[in-house]
């Protein structure tokens, strides 16, 4: 076992001080096992990221993670146990503890695994040497494959051989780009011999779901500039294999139209200005975010104004809108444009159904209403009811 040069989580990191998260691993130790914090929790302490998920990793069986956990008196719900996964409640806070593994075989999607009490095997079969970092209770670093000085470095490296990796999980290929856009710096640039490996494995893309294949093309549009990677999946062949039709050369833009208007960026926006063939489907969106979609999109290429965009959605989508048509029309986005969009969601129409009975009644109530309500926007909310109620 490889300890970091004596390399030390940053004590104020919270799983280090939570006090359900230390009483959980007593309890395994308690059994004479090892227990660690594992991969994404770790790597992003040591890079000063804090929250997300916590993930442990241990020598015990699934078995003897339930039995110890029963006996410091921890809810146990077996919900991966095929896998050698266990969720722990501990003070109401769900831990994931999986025992180490070992892959048996791999098609792809999933892998069969057996059961080791060697952390290295563990460490072994996961996708790149930055998620293969270990913490102890203590907040020490067990580094087995080395991975410390490319986390530092912000090089995402493969563990081992990449095509191996790649043929094991098809997924690792997105995900591979994904870290990429989260930690590489831009003038790294990438290794061609993973970029060969990768465009060898692109028909594999083909065996994933759209759930999963969304999931990790959501969080690279998260990232605070996917635009050199998306441009790095296009020319190998990535981009086009998951999302066809879609065009990258937009998202450099809208992220500088982001930054621009003080804009918070939003991944359905960028999804947005990406496009693509059966978009909802090949990313299996839920209806809220094929719905958020839908309307930036329309927004953004139709013809009202932001204030009514505004208005009539909300301050969030008009804020995409807004430099979501900045991007496509390659025009500065408008600087009052905040403004305009806060002032537009506060305002009341000050009209209601009763001024207007019993003149209006039914149907022609409805159109009254509609009319004087475009009316209003279109003065920029500043007709004042008396001068709406003697439009003619």
């Amino acid at each position: 076992m490889d300890r970091a040069d004596g390399t030390i989580i940053p004590p104020d990191t919270w799983w280090l001080t939570d006090a359900a998260a230390q009483k959980l691993c007593r309890a395994i130790e308690a059994g004479g096992h090892k227990i660690y914090f594992v991969g994404g929790c770790v790597r992003d302490a040591l890079l000063g990221r804090f929250g997300g998920d916590v993930d442990l990793s241990t020598d015990a069986l699934p078995e003897q993670v339930i039995t110890l956990a029963s006996a410091a008196g921890l809810k146990s719900v077996p919900t991966g146990i095929a896998h050698g996964t266990v969720t722990v409640v501990a003070d109401g806070t769900p831990f994931e503890i999986t025992t180490f593994r070992r892959d048996v075989e791999t098609d792809g999607r999933r892998a069969v695994v057996a059961f080791s009490d060697n952390i290295t095997d563990d460490a072994r079969r996961r996708d790149f040497t930055m998620n293969a970092l270990y913490a102890d209770v203590q907040g020490r670093l067990i580094d087995p494959l080395e991975g410390l000085p490319d986390l530092l470095a912000r090089r995402v490296v493969f563990i081992e051989d990449a095509s191996a990796r790649i043929r094991e999980d098809y997924l690792r290929i997105l995900r591979y780009f994904r870290f990429s856009a989260l930690f590489t710096a831009p003038d790294q640039g990438y290794d061609p011999e993973v970029l060969a490996a990768i465009s060898a494995n692109i028909d594999g893309l083909e065996t994933l779901s759209a759930d999963r294949i969304g999931l990790e093309i959501r969080k690279l549009l998260a990232a605070p500039d996917p635009a050199p990677t998306l441009a790095v999946m296009r020319q190998i062949g990535v981009l086009p294999a998951i999302l066809p039709a879609s065009d990258d050369r937009w998202i450099s833009v809208l992220v500088h139209m982001e930054t621009l208007a003080g804009v918070q960026p939003d991944w359905i926006c960028r999804l947005a200005g990406l496009g693509g063939e059966d978009v909802v489907s090949r990313m299996r969106l839920s209806r809220a975010d094929a719905s958020a979609l839908e309307k930036i999109r329309g927004a953004a290429l139709g013809s009202q104004k932001i204030a009514e965009i505004a208005y009539r959605h909300s301050g969030h989508i008009a804020e995409q809108a807004l430099v979501l048509r900045a991007a496509l029309t390659e025009t500065q986005p408008d600087p009052l444009g905040l403004e305009t969009i806060k002032s537009a969601t506060e305002a009341q129409f000050p009209i209601r159904a009763t001024d207007l009975m019993p003149q209006f009644t039914g149907p022609a109530l409805g159109a009254r209403l509609a009319l004087l309500e475009q009316r209003w926007i279109d003065s920029s909310f500043t007709l004042s009811r008396d001068a709406l109620l003697a439009t003619p």
